[in-house]
């Protein structure tokens, strides 16, 4: 299964925008949105679909963090 995950964005070249998720750094396409760096996006497959608010992106980070959290307590 594949989700998309908010990932703050670092740089921006040549429509390839370096984002971090959460401390861990990655290179994504982000010729499908209108970005700069300090914005946040929502990142599926490798490429940035959408530009979030600040406040959404946290929100959902921390929704996806505790998923992971009851998924690793069923195991």
């Amino acid at each position: 299964m594949c989700i998309a995950t908010p990932a703050r964005v670092i740089s921006i070249k040549e429509g390839r925008a370096k984002v971090d998720f959460s401390g861990n750094i990655m290179e994504v396409d982000a010729r499908l949105v209108d970005v700069r760096a300090g914005d946040y996006v929502l990142v599926h497959a490798g490429c940035a679909i959408e530009v979030m608010k600040p406040q959404q992106a946290r929100e959902l980070a921390d929704l996806l963090a505790e998923l992971e959290r009851l998924a690793d307590d069923d195991r």
